[in-house]
């Protein structure tokens, strides 16, 4: 269980949509920083195990809908896996911007296209309701410690009502721009991370090459200007060829197709990007779909 120090803050009324490796545990912080929580998962199981975790003192439940799961809520978070997943739990007779009481915040965490922030912005401000697409960063290490990097876009005096609700499980909460902002910088992020892990992938299997001192090696160069998150917190597994953990390549590859599609719309150039997502592919057909995204060394082992 985590052992963070929560800010005090009037305890709100919300709910959480999407219980898997990263809502479980963030809809858990909310409960532990004093909010009331109804969760819903398409799987009805997982939500009634959060509620048998998290239910004391009937400040937790379920609801086998999002329209149900939402009423009342004054916030209302989600994080799914795609742009239709997020549909099916935003729009539609159960959806729950259908339950939603008048000036309720939406608050979006999947990584999903600029596009359905912008849809789903709108869908919402037709009804009296405010959205803020906020994809976050820090993988499930982040989510269970509650240290996350929190993308935001939307209206300032939103985003200002639910920044504190949202540090319960953030070490950083920032408001990018407008509408589908906090999505666009996520991809800037992926885009980043991808080019780093090919390049730290690329390092480590020259060094093994010439039969270097790996451990030794990062250690030493982790220490200058090629430090990193990834070398950190991956290099070591990397170089013992662990990679049942982590952000899995599917992920990846969702992320860095939206990436693609969106520099097909602005006409930004992602030459690197587009070659790595080809080596992700790679690593999908050896078998490493759920393997986490440092496996593209693999492609680089000798046999």
């Amino acid at each position: 269980m985590s052992q963070r120090q929560y800010e005090p803050i009037t305890p709100h009324r919300v709910s959480f949509l999407g219980l898997g490796v990263m809502g479980y545990p963030m809809a858990g912080h909310l409960k532990r920083a004093g909010h009331k929580v109804t969760v819903y998962n398409r799987t009805a199981a997982k939500a009634e195990q959060w509620v048998g975790e998290h239910g004391q003192a009937g400040a937790s439940a379920s609801a086998p809908t999002p329209r149900q799961a939402a009423h009342e809520a004054d916030v209302v978070f989600a994080c799914v896996g795609n742009d239709d997943d997020l549909r099916s739990v935003v729009l539609g007779e159960h959806g729950a911007l259908a339950g939603m009481k008048p000036g309720a915040v939406f608050v979006d965490h999947t990584t999903a296209s600029a596009e359905i922030a912008r849809e789903l912005h709108a869908a919402a401000a037709g009804r009296g309701l405010h959205f803020i697409d906020a994809p976050v960063s820090g993988g499930q290490a982040g989510a269970v410690n509650g240290a996350l990097t929190v993308m935001c876009g939307g209206e300032p005096e939103v985003f200002a009502r639910v920044q504190p609700v949202i540090m319960a499980y953030a070490r950083a909460c920032t408001l990018i721009g407008a509408p589908g902002a906090g999505q666009l910088a996520k991809m800037v992020n992926q885009i980043s991370i991808a080019g780093l892990v090919q390049g730290l992938s690329e390092a480590i299997a020259f060094g093994q090459a010439a039969a270097l001192d790996m451990k030794l090696v990062l250690e030493v160069i982790g220490k200058g200007a090629a430090q990193s998150w990834q070398m950190d917190n991956r290099g070591t597994t990397m170089i013992d060829d662990r990679f049942d953990f982590g952000f899995a390549v599917d992920w990846m590859r969702k992320d860095l197709g939206l990436c693609l599609g969106e520099a097909k719309r602005n006409g930004a150039s992602l030459p690197v990007t587009a070659l790595v997502d080809q080596f992700y592919g790679d690593v999908q057909r050896m078998g490493g779909a759920r393997w986490d995204t440092s496996s593209l060394i693999k492609r680089l082992r000798k046999a």
